[in-house]
């Protein structure tokens, strides 16, 4: 296992234990990357209006296309420690 992969973990780990819970466009942010880094890009079918969470959670992962897995890990690790 990549040193990334266990610190990437790591952040996952700590996401679920931070001190504060941060806002919607944070969490949209937390979930894209998790997302990204996860799964790669998103090619799931986009939610209808009515469900507007998973139509948000949609639209942020989609923003992501292309980004590669290591950068998504990497970024998902920054912002975990920022928000630390």
């Amino acid at each position: 296992m990549s040193a990334l992969q266990t610190k990437f973990e790591a952040a996952v780990a700590n996401s679920k234990n931070l001190s504060e819970r941060p806002d919607n466009a944070t969490l949209l942010k937390i979930y894209a990357l998790y997302k990204q880094a996860s799964v790669g890009d998103n090619a799931e079918k986009k939610p209808g209006f009515t469900d507007m969470v998973g139509r948000a959670k949609w639209e942020a992962w989609d923003k992501l296309k292309g980004t590669a897995s290591d950068a998504a890990k990497q970024q998902y690790i920054d912002l975990i420690e920022e928000l630390s």
